[in-house]
């Protein structure tokens, strides 16, 4: 409940731009507003709002760094999705000669604003499914530190109204 929450501020796009144009539009937002920092988590249902205290309080604890989720998965995670994110996993591991940025395709965690706002001016990558990565990879290469900590993930199921707009081909 934002009213709970001192600071909270939270925007709603009435359009859907893509996880990635979104996160940067409120990126450019925080930065205007004068925040440091900008927790960003899928809407889904997958990642546990408890969280988000340990979360922010690592990123005041390490304000340079970015605080990525690394997944700890249940029985109820689709075995096509974990074997098809070992792709993913290792081209980062790449690009980042193997500099502990974690699970790439993680969408709970917090970013510095002003390195996060740079990287959205300088790709014109990064507005859907790919913004997770392409933002791990570039922070990375501009000195962002990561620090990963565990936090579950839960696949919401379709009874539930788990709805998923990931598409295999398209987005890896």
């Amino acid at each position: 409940n934002p009213e709970n929450w001192p600071g909270l501020r939270v925007l709603v796009s009435e359009k859907n731009r893509g996880k990635g144009a979104t996160a940067f539009l409120a990126a450019e937002e925080a930065a205007r507003e004068g925040y440091s920092h900008l927790l960003l988590m899928d809407a889904d249902g997958q990642h546990p709002t408890e969280l988000i205290v340990p979360f922010m309080q690592a990123s005041l604890e390490n304000p340079d760094a970015m605080i990525l989720g690394q997944p700890v998965f249940g029985s109820d995670a689709p075995w096509v999705r974990l074997a098809g994110r070992q792709l993913s996993v290792g081209m980062v591991w790449l690009e980042t000669c193997g500099g502990g940025a974690g699970d790439p395709l993680m969408g709970f965690r917090v970013y510095p604003v002003r390195p996060l706002v740079e990287v959205a001016k300088e790709t014109r990558y990064a507005r859907r499914y790919d913004f997770d990565p392409e933002v791990l990879v570039r922070l990375f290469w501009r000195g962002v530190r990561p620090l990963c900590l565990p936090a579950p993930v839960r696949y919401v199921p379709r009874e539930e109204g788990g709805v998923s707009h990931f598409h295999y081909l398209r987005d890896n």
